[in-house]
Formats: structure tokens, C-alpha cells, sequence
């Protein structure tokens, strides 16, 4: 390579920077606004996408309160009722008919003082049949049920003597009392089941409460969850089916199209 080659090149990079030294600002701005404008007209802002993640955070959260709650205080129910826990074997299957003779037995025959509570502890699952999902309630322990007494000589007769029942669960003809623990633990599953019920109910609640909000486009709305709480917005289009619209907010000094949810936005009167 000649030295002539040489400065050829060297001018040639010189001029090559000065070109984007110089035209770069002017191209950058002209992007950005471009890139502005298509998002505006093509793709409104997904704002309430995080926001499903964060009500279902909270909504595990208050379910984790309220079974916490709901088990403490059963445990403080359970001891402060009188009488012993004990566990009756019966055959698979009469768990519910073993308990209603029971019951039965122990009003007939006047044994109300002694036999006070007969439970048949129970959960909720979800089984799968001929590919449909049906939720079942079944016994925590197939051929168990639990009864709170006071044991003695009769008592024993009596539930040992209803029908279907083989016996009490203890050491050798020794019923063994179950402790306050033992109790909760195998009642646990039903109080799952009656706060996730309690849940559903308060969640369909507020679901319905969302759908009679009377939303038309064109209103003017105050955004009142999420980042642009406080942001007058105008509705450009709804969508009941999924509690959802889209409304425009200023951005940047640029109207653009927010996604948000129904129960995020107030109509302004």
C-alpha cells in the first residue's frame, strides 16, 4: 500500500464521522417520534397486565389471613369444648351413615351428656372424568370418623354397638384420646374448603359489583388504581366480557391508549 493509499483512507474516515457527528441528533429525534406515534395508534399501553399478578398476590395473601384466622379459632373452639376426641372405625363408605346412627343413638338413648359430636372429617378435590373437571368433596380418612365424648362403660356400648362401627382406634380394647393437634390437623381440609368457598363467594361479589358499572366511550374517567392513579383518561373502547377499556391518558404530551381494567378507573361526573 502506496502512502498516497494511505492518506486516501485516512480522509475518507474522517469524512465518514464528520457525516454522523453531524446528522446523528436529527436522526434520532425523527425515531423517537415516529416510534411515538405507531405505538400510539397501534398498540395501547398494557398497563393492567401486572395488574392480575398483583390482585392475585393480595388475594393469596388475604386467603393465607383468613385460613390462619379461621384455624385459630377453631383451635381455641376445640379447647374449650368439653369431653375427649376420639376416632371410631367403621367400614369404608358409612362414614356419613355411621355418624347419623350415632347421633341417633345418643339422643334415643339418652347419652347426650356423654356423646356430644360426631364429625366426618372432609376435603374438597378436583376430579378429572371423561375429561370434564368436577369438584368432589370426599373423607379425609376412608373409614374414620371422629367423636368428641366423655368415656364410660355405656358410652363405649353404645357407639361400640351402632351398626357399621369395628371398634374404637386405640391400644389393644384402650381407646387413646387425640390431642387438641391431632384434631386440628385432620379437620384442617374442611376449613380449607369453607375459606376457599368464602373466597370464591366474596371474589364473585365483587365481580358482580364491577358489571353494573354503567361505562360508555367517549366518558371522561379518573384513573384511581395503578401508575397513572389520578390522570384524567377519555374511554375509546370498552369490553364487558372482560371487564376491561381502553381510554387515552396524556403521556409526554401525547394522548395515548392505556388497557385498563373497569374497577381502575371512576367515571367523572
Amino acid at each position: 500500500m502506496t502512502d498516497s493509499d494511505r492518506n486516501d483512507n485516512d480522509i475518507d474516515f474522517e469524512i465518514d464521522l464528520g457525516a454522523i457527528e453531524e446528522t446523528a441528533p436529527d436522526e434520532v429525534e425523527i425515531d423517537l417520534g415516529a416510534f411515538g406515534d405507531d405505538e400510539a395508534e397501534e398498540a395501547p399501553v398494557l398497563l393492567a397486565d401486572e395488574e392480575p399478578d398483583e390482585a392475585e398476590a393480595e388475594e393469596a395473601a388475604d386467603k393465607d389471613d383468613a385460613l390462619a384466622a379461621a384455624l385459630e379459632e377453631l383451635r381455641t373452639e376445640l379447647e374449650s369444648k368439653y369431653g375427649e376426641w376420639y376416632v371410631i372405625h367403621t367400614y369404608s363408605g358409612m362414614e356419613n351413615r355411621v355418624k347419623q346412627n350415632v347421633d341417633s343413638r345418643a339422643q334415643t338413648l339418652n347419652m347426650e351428656d356423654y356423646i356430644f359430636e360426631t364429625v366426618v372429617p372432609t376435603e374438597e378435590v378436583v376430579e378429572i372424568r371423561n375429561n370434564a373437571r368436577k369438584t368432589v368433596t370426599r373423607c379425609v380418612l376412608p373409614g374414620y370418623v371422629l367423636i368428641r365424648m366423655e368415656l364410660t362403660d355405656d358410652s363405649w356400648s353404645v357407639v361400640r354397638q351402632t351398626p357399621s362401627v369395628t371398634g374404637f382406634v386405640g391400644q389393644g380394647q384402650q381407646p387413646v384420646p387425640l390431642s387438641v393437634d391431632e384434631v386440628l390437623h385432620m379437620l384442617t381440609p374442611s376449613v380449607v374448603a369453607k375459606v376457599n368457598a368464602a373466597q370464591a363467594g366474596a371474589a364473585a361479589t365483587r365481580k358482580r359489583k364491577v358489571e353494573v358499572v354503567d361505562f360508555a366511550v367517549g366518558d371522561s374517567v379518573m384513573v384511581v388504581d395503578g401508575p397513572f392513579t389520578g390522570v384524567h383518561a377519555t374511554i375509546t373502547e370498552l369490553n364487558p366480557n372482560n371487564q376491561r377499556l381502553i381510554a387515552l391518558v396524556e403521556i409526554l404530551g401525547r394522548e395515548t391508549p392505556v388497557d385498563l381494567e373497569f374497577k381502575q378507573v371512576e367515571k367523572v361526573v
